[in-house]
């Protein structure tokens, strides 16, 4: 009875049947490269499970550089549940980030960001920085030895870019150095600007896909294709998708709980061996092939120079593969396309092993 007079209060509001009739009348295609279409739905859902962890955390976390790290221990500590809600933060951080990877990959080889969908492409890849960004602001979070020495890399390498790294460094550092003060601005980026700008992107992102609908492969473009309702065919097995994910980020919360190193001592030198996370490491290692110093100029300013324009280049693919805009093959954009996949994985690999 109650149900029903729930029902009739927001029938009396809002139109139930429309609403049905228009997620119902929403067709997206289906082939057989239709599984990569989930990968945007995991990193969303992953997105918004790392928004309600991070609030979780937030509400317990102390950002001074006195009490960051006693904080975090506490938390795992003595604060019942509090080392799973961290670790399903740190684990839902890792597959986000590397959901969002295949989902870029993916588009790059079905070529997704062909004409009408460059601002999709954009806007994905913009998520994609500003995810990675969210990984390397909450890594120092910790204060720990290997946290402090891995950002201090990190910015000490944005500031090897020509004209303008000098100040991102400063920016991102707050000062010459890093220090508390960098503790502070991270924690500000990791807990307010940052979410804001994601809730941003990823609104723009939905509403472009609703608009432009889900793309096929040139391949199949002018091809008859069968088409399923989103609702509830594709909606149903995205549920289904989430909640395998959710049993995988907590299977892996509870029986890999991630460590906390020493407390960061900004006097003291960088730990042996130390690496960046994961999705650093292909960057970490394309530095190492270059020599210390090329044609008199400094070789980590060469390199990083040289990684800028390859990026640029990912960034504005859609605009210089002219083919795929009208429809037609372009093979030369393909092995483009697998060329940055393998590199990041076997760049990526080889910086585990090493």
């Amino acid at each position: 009875m109650n149900r029903q007079r729930l029902r009739r209060w927001f029938e009396e509001r809002y139109d139930l049947t429309e609403i049905g009739r228009l997620a119902g009348s929403k067709l997206v295609p289906s082939h057989r490269y239709e599984i990569w279409y989930y990968t945007g739905g995991i990193a969303l859902f992953l997105f918004v499970l790392q928004f309600i962890t991070g609030m979780v955390l937030a509400l317990y976390y102390v950002p001074h550089f006195e009490y960051a790290y006693k904080s975090i221990a506490d938390i795992v500590t003595k604060l019942n549940m509090g080392w799973f809600f961290r670790s399903l933060h740190h684990w839902g951080a890792q597959l986000a980030i590397a959901a969002l990877f295949v989902h870029l990959f993916s588009a790059l080889l079905l070529k997704s960001y062909r004409k009408p969908r460059e601002f999709l492409w954009l806007s994905g890849f913009i998520l994609l920085v500003i995810s990675i960004f969210f990984g390397l602001s909450g890594y120092l979070l910790l204060w720990d030895e290997r946290a402090f020495a891995a950002v201090k890399v990190a910015t000490g390498g944005a500031g090897n870019l020509p004209v303008a790294g000098h100040c991102i460094k400063a920016f991102l550092r707050g000062g010459i150095d890093v220090t508390g003060e960098t503790l502070t601005r991270f924690y500000a980026f990791h807990v307010s600007i940052l979410p804001l700008a994601t809730l941003f992107l990823i609104g723009i992102h939905v509403l472009l896909v609703q608009y432009h609908g889900l793309s096929v492969p040139v391949s199949l473009e002018g091809k008859s294709r069968r088409e399923i309702p989103f609702f509830p065919n594709l909606f149903l097995k995205d549920l289904m998708i989430w909640l395998i994910m959710l049993g995988i980020v907590v299977t892996l919360a509870t029986l890999l709980p991630p460590e906390i190193g020493k407390i960061a001592d900004p006097l003291a030198p960088a730990p042996e061996n130390i690496k960046p996370e994961w999705y650093f490491l292909f960057l970490f290692q394309t530095l190492k092939l270059f020599p210390g110093e090329i044609f008199g100029l400094n070789g980590e300013t060469v390199a990083i120079l040289l990684i800028s324009c390859g990026i640029c280049f990912f960034f504005l693919i859609p605009f210089f593969d002219r083919k795929s805009a009208h429809g037609q093959r372009s093979p030369f954009f393909t092995w483009i396309g697998i060329f940055y996949t393998l590199y990041f994985i076997v760049m990526t690999f080889i910086g585990f092993l090493s």
